[in-house]
């Protein structure tokens, strides 16, 4: 199993030490365009092989696209992070000529490839993906829902004064600020409705906390997260390459599922071997259904400045 990991900052290299340490992959190559900085990443993360107890093998090479030949798995994470104030949409200009051409490179030398987008803005990134590669949309998926989920229990756990462990909850919809919805109806603490427990009211603010998660956290610390967008990506990355079958929710192309067409964003996915096995159709409230096509219409918007 061979992972390659494009963009060497914070992000790509969370995700290939988050891959690395579970120790599934028997490869992963993280590709930057600075000179000797991936290199660099990957020799610090080898240098941690025996005191976490892994033996998967980290190459580092600067924008050598072949060393990426044969890759089960891509996750592209190029791109310019969030500064405090920004939007994920202000990123479309720059983000989108990388992705393209990272995308292009990665197929050429790994034609079978599945591609895991993370650049932002994430739902119109993938969507360029699928209109410039000709991959089957199986093998297209934007990592955001796994995160935004991931801050969502984590919120729930605050409020709840709970072991994270106890707690379960999804983030479906477009993977911004305004887009997210959080399925507070469907949240449950160890299988009981988590309304049980907490008023509308704190689950409201539970709600609204979760989809300003990566701001907030981008106004502490100056720019984008990393340690739980690298960890949400190795969960991805796992379930495929050990084909657990485990469903998460991610941006994937629509054709007709939950009212929508023509339109990358998150819901429900079985992953495995092949990469997105299944979507899963969850039952919405009449106010969630109204916040997913809320959500789809701003995607739209970001989507109609990429220039196809």
């Amino acid at each position: 199993m061979k992972v390659t990991v494009v963009g060497a900052g914070a992000v790509g290299a969370s995700c290939a030490e988050y891959i690395a340490i579970k120790n599934f992959a028997s490869e992963v190559v993280l590709l930057d365009i600075k000179e000797g900085y991936a290199e660099g990443k990957a020799m610090d993360l080898m240098q941690t092989a025996s005191l976490n107890g892994f033996d998967t093998k980290i190459t580092g090479v600067t924008g050598d696209y072949s060393k990426t030949a044969n890759s089960d798995i891509a996750v592209i994470t190029s791109g310019i992070p969030r500064k405090p104030g920004m939007t994920r949409e202000e990123l479309i200009g720059i983000n989108a000529g990388i992705v393209k051409t990272v995308s292009a490179s990665l197929i050429e030398h790994s034609p079978n490839v599945i591609v895991i987008v993370v650049s932002n803005p994430m739902d119109t990134m993938t969507y360029l993906v699928h209109k410039t590669t000709g991959l089957p949309k199986n093998k297209i998926i934007g990592m955001g829902g796994a995160l935004d989920s991931a801050r969502f229990k984590y919120r729930l756990a605050e409020a709840l004064d709970a072991p994270i462990s106890d707690v379960d909850g999804m983030v479906i919809g477009g993977h911004s600020d305004v887009g997210m919805v959080p399925l507070t109806s469907h949240a449950t603490r160890n299988s009981i409705k988590v309304s049980e427990f907490l008023s509308e009211e704190r689950l409201q603010q539970v709600a609204e906390d979760t989809k300003v998660g990566g701001a907030t956290l981008t106004k502490l610390l100056g720019t984008s997260a990393w340690y739980a967008p690298g960890a949400a990506v190795s969960g991805l990355v796992q379930a495929i390459a050990c084909d657990q079958k485990k469903i998460f929710p991610c941006s994937t192309l629509l054709e007709g599922e939950y009212g929508l067409d023509d339109i990358c964003i998150g819901v429900p996915v079985i992953l495995g071997k092949d990469g997105i096995e299944k979507i899963v159709d969850v039952p919405l409230s009449d106010a969630e259904k109204t916040k997913m096509q809320e959500s789809a219409q701003g995607v739209r918007k970001t989507n109609g400045l990429l220039e196809l």
